[in-house]
């Protein structure tokens, strides 16, 4: 297990934080993983000034070294992708098969985020002495969540690092220990003191680093709620950049199929991987309200009382693990409890394991007949939705504020090709989970699900400013002066 010492890590330097002491839980046994102190205001500003000193040097490097240090940094993850996965899973929960794609992910990023860079934030030349370029914004926050505590916060790190930024990182403070173990990834790679530090911190810190006056721009990817409260305390502060990625309440619509298992898995690992804490996963299933949706909801239920839920390392392996603490697993309950006093029905409950507290079962309720609260329930609990029509599917499927993820299960392109046409979410898939996402095209969603920006090979994009500059080497008079200019 790779080693972690609850410190933060300000100007090249390990130290303990000034603020309160708090402790990272592992879900699955309860034990303390990971213990430390928060940074308070005054860590924070150590750390700004730091980086604003650091940030001439770094900015004004050749790109190619920043580009080097990157790929450094990857070939450490390569070597240390076994702890690394271990130290995911067992912070987060989730099956050891499912961190190794993690750190893969970490891995991939960095290639990805180097094309990105010379594909969107390059330089470009046209006639007349004309040049775009790209420059860094200076100072940025990236803020990390807790349900992929490495590959997300990476997705922003990287390419900022790439652009010439220099980078203040808090981890979740449920995750704590895999944001540690990734900056000391950079650390080993060579990154320079101060271009990217590490402050652990719950909302006291958030609040300090979003407040700072040196601050350029935050990064952010969590629950809305969160990102509306940034956007807020952001608004009329145009010299900020704010990246949002935010969470959703994705539809899935389903619809005729021949290959009802391979339907069933598509909907499975839409709603259920990582115990349905993905911000891409599938909240409301919405199915037609006949025969083939009877036995569609059936088949649906008899799978997923069956999936192997387990802690992260158990053998055979779990498809997923607990969810990330006791008290997120009773908030899931008590609203699997508040949605059936709204008159949902109980298809197949979510309960808890004498495993632990942290273990709750995948739920079907038939949210049908009432009305549910446009929410996103972090967790793996699905609700049905039953419809007479294809319409009707798509307004249903549309009725929300949020707008990052959606799906379309059916036999007949011209169907999806309706529903791809009247959607509003920033991913749509056909025929594949909602949880499916390819690296090498952007991420994110609209509406309360984020503002635009885009993340994975869009990040370059708000990483850098873009500078337009007419150029000559020396001044030069044009053949005809304006009229009224006599020289």
């Amino acid at each position: 297990m790779m080693q972690t010492t609850g410190l933060l890590l300000v100007n090249g330097r390990w130290r303990d934080g000034g603020g309160s002491t708090f402790d990272s839980i592992d879900p699955a046994s309860g034990d303390s993983l990971w213990q430390g102190k928060a940074a308070n205001r005054e860590d924070v500003h150590e750390a700004f000034t730091a980086a604003r000193a650091a940030f001439d040097d770094w900015s004004d490097r050749a790109h190619g070294e920043r580009e080097a240090l990157l790929r450094a940094y990857a070939r450490t993850l390569e070597q240390r992708k076994e702890a690394l996965a271990a130290l995911i899973a067992r912070e987060v929960g989730k099956p050891l098969w499912e961190a190794r794609t993690e750190v893969a992910a970490m891995i991939g990023k960095i290639e990805l985020s180097i094309r990105a860079y010379g594909l969107r934030t390059g330089s470009t030349e046209a006639a007349g002495g004309h040049v775009l370029r790209h420059k860094p914004h200076g100072v940025v926050a990236v803020f990390g969540p807790y349900n992929f505590p490495g590959h997300l916060p990476n997705g922003h790190i990287v390419p900022a690092l790439l652009a010439g930024n220099c980078v203040l990182f808090k981890p979740s403070e449920q995750t704590p220990a895999v944001g540690e173990a990734m900056v000391a990834c950079w650390q080993a790679a060579g990154l320079p003191a101060a271009v990217l530090q590490l402050l652990q911190g719950e909302r006291a810190t958030g609040e300090a680093l979003a407040a700072h006056q040196e601050l350029d721009g935050l990064f952010f990817t969590g629950s809305s709620r969160t990102g509306a409260i940034l956007h807020r305390q952001f608004a009329g502060m145009s010299e900020k950049i704010l990246a949002l990625e935010l969470g959703g309440n994705n539809p899935l619509i389903v619809r005729p199929v021949e290959n009802l298992d391979a339907a069933i898995h598509d909907v499975v690992q839409s709603a259920f991987l990582t115990s349905g804490q993905r911000c891409t996963c599938a909240r409301r299933l919405i199915v037609p309200d006949d025969a083939f949706g009877r036995r569609f909801v059936a088949r649906l239920s008899e799978v997923v009382e069956h999936l192997r839920i387990g802690a992260w390392n158990d053998e055979p392996q779990p498809f997923m693990g607990p969810v990330i603490s006791a008290a997120v697993a009773r908030q899931l309950l008590d609203t699997q409890a508040g949605l059936i006093g709204l008159g949902a029905k109980v298809v197949l409950p979510m309960r808890t394991l004498e495993r632990g507290a942290a273990f709750v079962t995948p739920g079907l309720l038939d949210a049908s007949d009432c009305e549910m609260p446009d929410e996103e329930h972090f967790g793996p609990l699905l609700k049905i939705i039953r419809v007479a029509s294809l319409a009707d599917a798509i307004t249903v499927a549309n009725r929300t504020r949020y707008g990052l993820s959606a799906g379309f299960i059916g036999d007949d392109e011209a169907e999806y090709r309706q529903y791809w046409r009247r959607s509003r979410a920033g991913i749509v898939n056909w025929n594949r989970p909602t949880t499916g996402a390819s690296g090498a095209f952007p991420f994110g969603g609209i509406g309360a699900s984020g503002n635009h920006r885009a993340s994975a090979f869009y990040a370059a994009d708000y990483c850098a400013y873009p500078v337009a500059s007419g150029e000559s080497a020396h001044p030069q008079l044009p053949e005809k002066l304006a009229p009224g200019l006599n020289l």
